[in-house]
């Protein structure tokens, strides 16, 4: 927890971005009736029965004090996924950079490991000589500020009805692309103080 927190408190470095990345999954549902459109005084109506269309996974990186992020969607949620989306972060969104230190949760496809999984060992080394992977404790997912954004894209457009993989996508580009143009940071204010004060229960004591 306080390697994450420490991160958190240090100076902007372009060339050392400090990266947070989740990934989660929604549904597709359509809707098994028009819904009634909003009219004065009256706001739009829709049936609470639905279609299931199957489901997306979302994968998300964000630099957090540059106020950008990124957001791909699969149908799966692989390592071959989750490795690819490693090797787009260093070949394009941070090509120039000398190390990515990228905050992530313990998922058991999080793991250095999956690069030479899936990729022959010389290209998995080239790819991980640029990644410094900061994993969140255990339970400890909200220390990720990717789930902050997560939240946002939730509240803008994944709680409502995307009826397929395209109208999902065009929601969540619409709603990402808004965010990138105004830049939108996160200002990220529990330290590492602040836990040992808050969570004292979590730390050893010794007399």
């Amino acid at each position: 927890m306080e390697n994450v927190l420490d991160l958190y408190a240090e100076p902007y470095d372009p060339r050392r971005p400090v990266v947070c990345f989740g990934e989660t999954s929604t549904q597709l549902l359509a809707e098994s009736r028009s819904p009634l459109p909003a009219g004065p005084g009256r706001p739009r109506r829709e049936d609470c029965e639905y279609v299931r269309s199957g489901t997306r996974n979302l994968f998300l990186t964000c630099e957090p004090k540059a106020g950008w992020r990124h957001v791909e969607i699969t149908q799966w949620r692989t390592m071959q996924e989750f490795t690819h989306q490693m090797r787009w972060l260093v070949d394009e969104a941070y090509p120039d950079v000398p190390v990515i230190r990228l905050i992530l949760d313990n998922l058991n496809t999080h793991r250095m490991a999956s690069l030479y999984e899936t990729f022959p060992a010389p290209e998995a080394r080239r790819i991980a000589r640029r990644l410094e992977f900061h994993h969140t404790p255990r339970h400890g997912s909200w220390l990720n500020m990717g789930e902050i954004e997560f939240s946002v894209l939730a509240r803008a457009c994944l709680r409502g009805r995307n009826a397929d993989g395209e109208s999902l996508e065009t929601a969540v580009d619409a709603c990402v692309s808004e965010r990138n143009t105004t830049a939108s940071a996160i200002n990220w204010r529990f330290t590492a103080k602040d836990a040992r004060r808050k969570l004292h229960r979590l730390y050893p004591c010794h007399s």
